[in-house]
């Protein structure tokens, strides 16, 4: 039997191991449904594989060689400004109580923490791979993908409600769920066309239960969309949900509301 293995979604290199959907008209690795309540897609948008082109340079409007121009205006110092920066002189604000100090750890203070929070990447990759980024240092990883040997065959994306604008308009439409403590929510979860009842989709959401647990969440919720079919839809379907180990909350002929409790 060839071994499974699970693997987050962190750099571009994992980002282009994930699995083609098992209908062409849609992508994971370019979907924006989820991410975007207004206008986001399934659809396969191949063009957003790639970085975006680096903006060019600005054109000054004054050419630095013309004897007649005027020459740059120096800003005078605002103190008044936030963070005090004005006229670009980096010098802390006196008159601001909640500003930082020119250094971020005052010197000297050895109780002072210098841990900083690793900032998710928004310039230079495709569009995708920095929404599934934007977590990292705070929440971690928002997919996996499980592989059979080398070949990806199942994916998964899931993360705090807070990062799901959809998912957060579709639990707004129950009020009898429970708000608080906030869950985490699954929001996709695929197999390939080739891999499909071999029970991998099973076996990844397993894993995303255990990471959403020892990440501290106390719950997990999924929707899914019973007017899509099979191939088209991101949240399968209640049926597979129960076999996880989820319990139906809220039965709408539409989204119906999936939960499973963890602890």
């Amino acid at each position: 039997m060839t071994a499974l293995r699970i693997l987050d979604i962190g750099e571009d290199s994992d980002f282009r191991r994930i699995p083609p959907c098992a209908d062409p008209r849609f992508d994971h690795r370019t979907c924006d449904y989820w991410e975007d309540a207004d206008r986001g897609l399934r659809d396969a948008r191949p063009g957003w594989l790639h970085a975006p082109a680096p903006a060019p340079a600005a054109t000054p409007r004054i050419a630095p060689d013309n004897p007649f121009a005027p020459a740059p205006k120096q800003e005078a110092w605002n103190p008044f400004t936030i963070g005090g920066s004005g006229g670009g002189s980096g010098r802390p604000n006196p008159f601001d109580p909640f500003g930082d100090d020119a250094d971020d750890v005052p010197a000297g203070n050895p109780f002072a923490p210098t841990t900083r929070v690793e900032r998710g990447r928004t310039t230079g990759v495709p569009r995708k791979v920095a929404l599934l980024d934007r977590g990292r240092g705070v929440f971690g990883s928002y997919a996996k993908i499980l592989l059979e040997g080398d070949v990806a065959v199942a994916f998964a994306q899931f993360g705090p409600l807070s990062a799901y604008p959809r998912a957060l308009r579709i639990r707004e439409l129950y009020p009898q769920l429970p708000d608080a403590p906030l869950p985490a929510v699954i929001t996709c979860i695929a197999t390939t066309a080739e891999a499909r009842h071999r029970g991998h989709a099973t076996h990844l959401v397993a894993a995303v239960c255990d990471d959403l647990a020892a990440r501290g969440f106390a719950a997990i919720e999924t929707y899914p969309d019973r007017f899509q079919s099979e191939d088209a839809t991101s949240a399968a379907r209640p049926g597979f949900w129960e076999a996880c180990g989820f319990t139906l909350v809220v039965e709408d002929e539409h989204f119906p509301v999936m939960r499973r409790e963890l602890g």
